[in-house]
């Protein structure tokens, strides 16, 4: 038998499963409106695996694809798909014996290329040569009959991709020019500062330019040594100079509707500017951005988030390409430019005050990496923010830049609120660390109590009672999670309220004050804190909607130290939820959207409902490393099986009714990550 390399090219063609005829016809159902129409009968008698490849217009609204499958008795199995960061995305999904259709919903644009499929030994062979670990726990799960994780982890072993094998995984997804736009007559204006002996790189960047399909650009080369070379035979759009340190930003955009400033060497997809001009256009930006891939011979994505105002001024992850609107540039103080790495972190920092910002979720750049020294950055950040107003400071915290939130004085009050049940292993470990290992002024603890009658734990209650920072609310009522939170909070006195779990360990004694200074910005509703496992291992990094189905911890059971992808586990950022294990937020901010919701989530969901409640009213959430606990997750509970998983399936169920349209878009988690697995990954 000849191997696949020799029969049919490469591996990727058995990956990519049989080619199958197909045709997609349109449904009654406002949200599922496509019908895929395969010529076999989906009841085979046998389960098969389906490969699906399908691109969308890169100016779509960044929603992922969902596919519903219909199957027998009435069930409805429903997936998230992937999105597109190159010129088309891939889906590897499992269809049941019992699947009796096959339904999708897309933004207007998406167009099905290619429908594969293939057998059960195919997939399982492949996710043994990829990732045996994941091979060996499907085939326990199938052992076990238990078909979700079976599935699972054979999607996780095979259809996704480590960051580091970007490049193997951009193959099988190659970047293609987007059809021609109509011209949106907006004039670029671009900027590269060069030195003379870096002439080819530049040469490089301009052939690039050269071959955009927008044509209304112009680019000055500033020279910062050696005498400016003449410009290029015919083509008048490029100017060279001298660079000079007198000018300001509005100088160098010279009157273009769009400007931005390109380092050398970059080289830019032939349909970037395009696509940026029309999407500026189209959204009144001020600044547009969208991805890009870093590196020499290893390549590796830089896949940035949507609009992170805190992540980007420690960390300019914008990067390129990005454009300003010539008017917000326009606005803001002219001062000189001075050096070209000056300048450009001026620019990165004005940025930080647009409002209208668009990120464009598609790689359109290549550059060479650089990473730019804290003791660089930390002045310039630190004036801006002395020139805007703001309380927060540039730190360092081991090596990286951060903004430090200082807490006011005086302190407020905190209501430190934990709901609880016997357990007094558990309760007597969490009032420990907050009344004796917490190092913040002003402080209550709110003991919600579930009707515990474990003797040891009502003594331990009766010793409490005779701190006066401690009250013990009762709760005689059947355990709703969400009811003993609201529970907690109506009887708080602080204008700032600490959600608890019981399972929780105090750390470090700063955890509180990190927490408040944050919580207290007018901007911010919730705060959530870095939690370990006991074994030190990452329990909570912040939430992703849409992560495992409804949403998950991204990167738990990973090792403590781990960075994220653009470093973002290393300095606090926008989430767009955080656990209710250790949450802080203003009392008021609490009231204002309800509280929890105890009819709707009275177990599951509550947090990451709050969290999204909050931003639905303009105030963001944020996760910060620097408050460090330690969290045992739901011991106290444990999982949940027979009425309690059916529970749970209909909170889970009401969590995706009411936010769909955010675990297809996680603003802060880019739709070509994997929401399969718990890692920050390719699909």
């Amino acid at each position: 038998m000849a191997p696949p390399d020799a029969r049919r090219g490469s591996w990727r063609d058995v990956w990519a499963g049989r080619a199958t005829p197909f045709s997609l016809v349109p449904t009654d159902d406002p949200l599922f409106d496509r019908r895929l129409v395969l010529p076999d009968p989906l009841r085979s008698g046998q389960g098969r695996w389906i490969v699906l490849t399908y691109t969308l217009p890169a100016r779509a609204r960044p929603q992922r694809p969902l596919l519903r499958l219909l199957r027998a008795a009435g069930r409805r199995d429903s997936f998230v798909l992937p999105g597109l960061a190159l010129g088309s995305a891939r889906w590897l999904g499992y269809l049941p014996e019992d699947c009796e259709g096959i339904e999708i919903a897309a933004e207007p644009g998406f167009v099905l290329t290619r429908v594969g499929l293939r057998g059960s030994g195919s997939i399982f062979a492949e996710a043994l040569l990829k990732r045996p670990g994941r091979a060996a726990a499907a085939l326990r799960a199938g052992l076990a009959r238990d078909e979700r994780r079976w599935r699972d982890s054979l999607r996780g072993a095979c259809a996704v991709t480590p960051l580091r094998r970007y490049p193997a995984w951009k193959a099988m997804r190659r970047s293609r020019s987007e059809p021609g736009e109509p011209a949106s007559g907006a004039h670029i204006r671009l900027v590269l500062p060069a030195a003379f002996a870096q002439a080819d790189a530049v040469a490089r960047s301009v052939a690039s330019l050269r071959a955009q399909t927008h044509r209304n650009w112009s680019l000055l080369v500033a020279w910062t040594e050696g005498a400016p070379p003449a410009r290029p035979a015919g083509d008048p759009r490029v100017a060279s100079a001298e660079w000079d340190p007198t000018v300001t930003l509005q100088d160098l955009c010279a009157g273009g509707d769009l400007f931005g400033l390109l380092r050398t060497g970059d080289i830019l997809a032939p349909e970037a500017l395009s696509l940026l001009a029309e999407s500026a256009a189209a959204e009144a930006a001020e600044m547009i951005y969208a991805d890009e891939e870093t590196g020499g011979r290893r390549i590796t994505p830089c896949l940035k988030p949507d609009w992170s105002p805190d992540l980007a001024l420690v960390t300019g992850y914008v990067g390129a390409p990005a454009l300003l609107a010539g008017a917000f540039l326009a606005g803001l103080p002219a001062a000189p430019v001075g050096a070209p790495e000056e300048a450009a972190l001026a620019l990165d920092l004005a940025t930080a005050t647009a409002t209208r910002v668009v990120h464009l979720p598609r790689i359109l750049c290549r550059r060479a990496p650089r990473m730019a020294a804290p003791a660089d950055r930390a002045p310039r950040l630190d004036a801006y923010l002395r020139a805007a107003g703001s309380p927060a400071r540039a730190a360092r915290h081991e090596g990286r830049l951060d903004l430090h939130w200082p807490r006011p004085e005086p302190a407020p009050l905190a209501s430190i609120v934990i709901p609880s049940r016997d357990r007094l292993d558990l309760i007597a470990r969490v009032t420990e660390g907050v009344l004796g290992k917490t190092d913040y002024p002003s402080f209550e603890l709110v003991i919600v109590d579930n009707g515990s009658m474990e003797p040891a734990v009502l003594a331990l209650y009766e010793r409490l009672r005779a701190d006066p920072r401690v009250r013990i609310a009762p709760y005689p009522h059947p355990f709703n999670f969400s009811a003993m939170v609201n529970a907690g909070a109506q009887v708080a006195r602080g204008d700032i309220l600490v959600l608890l779990n019981n399972d929780v360990a105090v750390l470090r004694a700063d955890w509180l004050d990190v927490l408040v200074a944050q919580a207290v910005r007018p901007e911010v509703g919730a705060v959530g804190a870095k939690l370990f496992y006991e074994d030190g291992r990452l329990q909570h990094a912040g939430v992703v909607v849409g992560l495992g189905g409804e949403a998950g911890h991204i990167l738990r059971r990973r090792p403590a130290d781990t960075p994220g992808h653009l470093d973002r586990l290393r300095v606090a950022h926008e989430v767009s939820g955080v656990t209710a294990a250790c949450l802080a937020v203003a009392r008021e901010k609490y009231r204002a959207v309800g509280g929890f919701d105890e009819e709707t989530f009275p177990i599951d969901f509550n947090d990451i409902d709050f969290c999204l409640r909050l931003g639905a009213r303009g105030w963001k959430t944020v996760w910060t490393p620097h408050a460090v606990l330690s969290h045992l997750e739901s011991v106290s509970r444990g999982r949940p099986v027979g009425a309690a998983r059916a529970r749970f399936e209909r909170e889970a169920a009401a969590f995706t009714e009411r936010w769909r349209a955010v675990i297809r878009h996680d603003p802060f988690y880019h739709p070509a990550l994997s929401l399969t697995t718990f890692g920050e990954e390719l699909e």
